[in-house]
């Protein structure tokens, strides 16, 4: 799993994507991720972040108040944080290569 996240370069095939997104790689158009994908993705990984906050709070402290004064604090800073984090990515040319459809596909 290790390996095929950093050892080598990911690439996609139609049947890992929806119809839409498989069409599109099919005749060589770029899939372009819009900033309402980013939101969705930040507001999904802070749900999780969250709950894990409260859980080791909770842990740390003892305190059921505590646990749920911090995750909730932290819930808004940290999702603004990543959606600004998740879009400069997307400046970012680091780690993305172009793709070139092939030239002669049956």
């Amino acid at each position: 799993m290790f390996s095929k996240l950093f050892g080598k370069k990911l690439t996609t095939r139609e049947t890992e994507h929806s119809p839409n997104e498989a069409s599109a790689l099919h005749t060589g158009e770029q899939l372009v991720e819009k900033p309402i994908r980013s939101i969705a993705k930040a507001i999904s990984w802070r749900v999780t972040g969250t709950i894990d906050t409260i859980i080791v709070s909770y842990i740390l402290t003892g305190s059921p108040k505590a646990a749920l004064s911090i995750g909730f604090a932290e819930l808004f800073t940290k999702m603004a944080l990543y959606y600004l984090h998740e879009r400069a990515w997307t400046k970012i040319k680091f780690g993305k290569d172009v793709v070139k459809p092939p030239e002669y596909e049956i």
